[in-house]
């Protein structure tokens, strides 16, 4: 999935623990965690002030490369939410 492997790359640039930072004009708050062995990674963000969230898990499988599992929303909601956010700092 083409989508996976760019959005792994955002994520690599993103800050690792607790940020609060823009999306869409609007303040949020993201939590991204990465494993120990670096085979997954988990974001939940959620608007603050407001009432939407984005919430998924990214796991890199060996042989099918990055396979993204959205927590009960669509892949693209999660793929806009990863390459538009942007931490404060950043």
């Amino acid at each position: 999935m083409a989508e996976a492997a760019g959005l792994l790359a955002r994520l690599e640039a993103l800050p690792v623990g607790a940020s609060e930072g823009i999306y869409e004009g609007r303040r949020w708050s993201a939590a991204l965690e990465r494993s120990a062995d670096g085979k997954r990674w988990k974001l939940y963000a959620e608007e603050l002030g407001g009432n939407d969230h984005v919430s998924f898990n990214l796991y890199l499988t060996e042989g099918s490369g990055p396979l993204l599992k959205p927590c009960e929303m669509p892949a693209e909601k999660v793929i806009r939410f990863v390459e538009g956010y942007r931490p404060d700092g950043r």
